[in-house]
């Protein structure tokens, strides 16, 4: 049984449409990602799950216990929900000690040493109790900002966005300080973002929103290998996408014949690889006609760009030949310690099987 439930959830802001009958399950102890492009809806459904909006319809089930039935709906300060907003939403003439404590009644027994236990939960030093939102770094702003929703022993915790205003080293760390803190608490977690990397990295169930809508739902791992369209496959990492004649399992396209993950399905389609399945090795000589003479029966190439990314290049190769598909340029990630130079003749090589769109003919 899920611990979360969202079914057939609607909103609409005036004439906008912003959620559209969304249905979500989220198991208890595990990390959601909620992740779409800017407008897709996601932010508006943490908040309905928060209580700070209501639905226009649908329901939100907690633990067995009702939070939304359309506007009839529990309070968000009575859901035993914790929410960490963007920016952490510190009050900037409190300590340290006080945001942390803010929810807690002042002559509660116990309640510094609560805030210290939450100090010790994030990884912050006891020394920095009286310190001040602005003599904090980024990075443990946010930690504060998690210590007092913690405060409450939530049974939910929402994250919207939380790391997205730190820098890309930080941002990281601090990601992983937070999923190793909610696991080991064993707090159910929905994290909403707009990176792909930081989805995938953070869930143990990635959702994606489009328009309003969860378009697919599953495993990280599933859904990047196995996204169900070109939009989906497109926001969660780079493609490749070539048009193919399936059958029996096989695929022919600019790449030549390739495997696929639809062993029953015939006829035109589209297929994706992720730049990573593809590899190059070196041709000898130089340009299109040492590529075109070295041989039939593999993939030919010529590379048209390379940027460099440090220990990953991106490399532009165009095909040679005239299948369909071969004219633009495709995208092959390459070590950089053998990333070849513009203009190298290159063969390349499939790992894996490519995955088909859709349901093709049988």
């Amino acid at each position: 049984m899920s611990f979360l439930e969202v079914q057939a959830a609607c909103k609409r802001y005036g004439r906008a449409q912003v959620l559209d009958h969304v249905d979500l399950d989220v198991a208890s102890g595990s990390r959601t990602v909620i992740v779409g492009p800017s407008g897709s809806g996601k932010t508006t459904l943490l908040r309905l799950i928060a209580g700070f909006e209501l639905p226009d319809s649908g329901r939100i089930v907690l633990a067995g216990q009702t939070l939304a039935d359309g506007a009839d709906a529990l309070p968000a300060h009575r859901r035993g929900i914790g929410f960490v907003p963007q920016d952490g939403a510190l009050f900037p003439h409190l300590s340290v000690a006080d945001n942390i404590g803010f929810g807690l009644p002042r002559n509660a027994p116990g309640r510094a040493q609560r805030i210290a236990e939450l100090m010790e939960m994030v990884a912050l030093p006891q020394a920095m109790l009286a310190r001040r939102p602005h003599e904090l770094s980024g990075g443990q702003q946010q930690r504060v900002a998690l210590a007092r929703a913690l405060a409450q022993r939530p049974q939910l915790m929402l994250l919207d966005e939380p790391f997205s205003a730190l820098d890309t080293g930080l941002r990281a760390s601090t990601r992983k300080a937070v999923a190793e803190l909610l696991g080991g608490a064993g707090i159910t977690t929905i994290l909403v973002t707009h990176d792909q990397a930081e989805a995938l990295s953070f869930a143990d169930q990635v959702a994606v929103m489009r328009a309003g809508r969860l378009v697919q739902v599953g495993r990280p791992l599933e859904l990047y290998l196995q996204p169900q369209d070109p939009e989906t496959a497109s926001f969660l990492g780079d493609t490749v996408i070539l048009p193919a004649q399936l059958q029996q399992g096989w695929a022919d396209c600019a790449l030549g014949r390739i495997a696929t993950d639809d062993p029953r399905g015939q006829g035109a389609v589209q297929i994706m690889l992720r730049p990573e399945q593809l590899q190059l090795q070196p041709v000898s000589g130089h340009g299109e006609d040492a590529a075109a003479a070295s041989g039939a029966g593999a993939c030919r190439g010529v590379v048209t760009e390379v940027d460099f990314g440090g220990s990953v290049c991106g490399v532009a190769v165009r095909l040679l030949g005239d299948q369909p598909g071969s004219a633009a340029p495709i995208l092959v990630r390459s070590p950089a310690v053998h990333v070849p130079a513009v203009g190298d003749s290159v063969s390349i090589s499939v790992l894996g099987r490519a995955h088909v769109f859709g349901a093709a003919a049988a």
